[in-house]
């Protein structure tokens, strides 16, 4: 675990944030006012706007030392410290620390909750200060872009010109990807993991499963069911225990589950969980509902739905990326088949169009696309001399 840094002098917090359920949570907030509202891709302009964030390490001098950590569909601002409402490690505690390839001894960390989140920026449980009501469905859709345009407005209150890396896996690639392409000058490297330029059908039909799993269960209330004692839990329970299945590979589940047992001897010939994957799923599922809101996984799974970089550019990838003076490391998983290393490889095609300064890796895991969370000693080495080598082209080390 890691010690958590002040932000600069200048970012005092306007509120402290809370999460969708109206607990007080540490860490800072950023307010985007009415006088400046955020423009969304839907067309709708959205104030005022709260940013979560947390920040590790130490902003230098000539401010040239800031990572931006983007999380995944399920992730938060606590990516390197103890969770405040379920007490577990951050979720890439294995990335960044003391030794590790972000260090907040030499980088000064940013970790935010995505625009449509609920761990403190504004989402669907959020506050509408039109009707003194929590938004629900009238929250407006939220895109990858905007998100990033979100975040770009926080660097901005930071001060921050440049970024010295964007960094992030799964939907947290997509908004790397998202940040290289829109603002090319403010990224001087960038690092995508286990993701792509676009969702797949596949990726798309199973977001679709949960959604109907969640709007299928009666205590949503058509998104409604704020100030309600009881929430949409079953539904979202299953539909975190579809999509942990995708975040897998079969060999993991064989390896760590099989066909082995819980607790028993032999069969019960009912509808208990008999098998092991059986129970780690429900435990999946119920642990989920604690700290995640139901509406904002409608949201985010829509955001990586629409998410299509080449669609936004012409239908060329290499579009997105022309001119480009950011340098990319890409990595993929042989075992991941939600992000597939052939959609990676198309990003880095697109780049090489572009005469983009590119390095690719595919790591032999069969841990599945959750491998990028785990400990897998050669993403670390590969990412590691990466940044090392962009620190020291930069003039943060010698």
């Amino acid at each position: 675990m890691i010690e958590l840094s002040s932000a600069p002098a200048s970012t005092a917090s306007p509120a402290s944030p809370r999460s969708a359920e109206g607990k007080m949570l540490p860490g800072h907030a950023f307010e985007i006012g009415r006088d400046k509202p955020l423009k969304l891709d839907c067309g709708v302009e959205l104030a005022p706007v709260t940013i979560a964030y947390q920040t590790y390490g130490t902003l230098n001098a000539d401010r040239s030392n800031a990572v931006l950590v983007c999380h995944a569909l399920t992730g938060d601002q606590f990516c390197a410290e103890t969770h405040p409402i379920t007490g577990k490690d951050g979720w890439w505690d294995s990335m960044i620390g003391p030794g590790r390839p972000v260090d907040p001894a030499d980088y000064f960390i940013i970790s935010t909750n995505v625009l449509g989140g609920c761990m403190g920026t504004t989402g669907p449980a959020s506050i509408n200060p039109d009707t003194g009501k929590p938004y629900g469905l009238g929250l407006p859709i939220i895109t990858i872009g905007d998100m990033v345009r979100a975040q770009a407005r926080l660097i901005d209150h930071l001060g921050i010109e440049t970024l010295f890396c964007v960094i992030g896996g799964s939907m947290g690639a997509m908004q790397v990807l998202e940040w290289a392409s829109s603002y090319p000058d403010r990224v001087f490297c960038a690092v995508p993991i286990a993701g792509a330029a676009r969702h797949s059908a596949q990726n798309i039909a199973f977001h679709e499963v949960g959604r109907q799993a969640v709007m299928a269960d009666p205590d949503w209330r058509g998104g409604d069911y704020a100030g309600q004692k009881v929430k949409p839990v079953r539904g979202l329970a299953v539909a975190r225990m579809a999509a942990h299945i995708t975040y897998l590979s079969e060999p993991a589940l064989h390896r760590k589950f099989g066909r082995n047992l819980q607790d028993r001897a032999a069969v019960t010939y009912g509808f208990d969980a008999d098998f092991q994957v059986e129970s780690y799923l429900r435990y999946q599922g119920s642990s989920f509902v604690d700290r995640f809101d139901a509406n904002s996984y409608l949201y985010l799974t829509r955001a990586m739905d629409y998410f299509d970089l080449a669609a936004e550019h012409g239908g060329v990838l290499g579009n997105a990326f022309k001119g480009t003076k950011t340098r990319f490391c890409l990595v993929s998983f042989t075992s991941d088949w939600l992000f597939p290393t052939p959609e990676t490889r198309e990003v880095v095609h697109a780049l090489n169009a572009v005469a983009a300064n590119v390095s690719f890796c595919e790591i032999e895991s069969d841990k599945g696309h959750d491998a990028f969370l785990l400990d897998e000693p050669e993403m670390f080495a590969v990412l590691g001399g990466f940044l090392k080598g962009c620190a020291e082209h930069r003039g943060l080390r010698k």
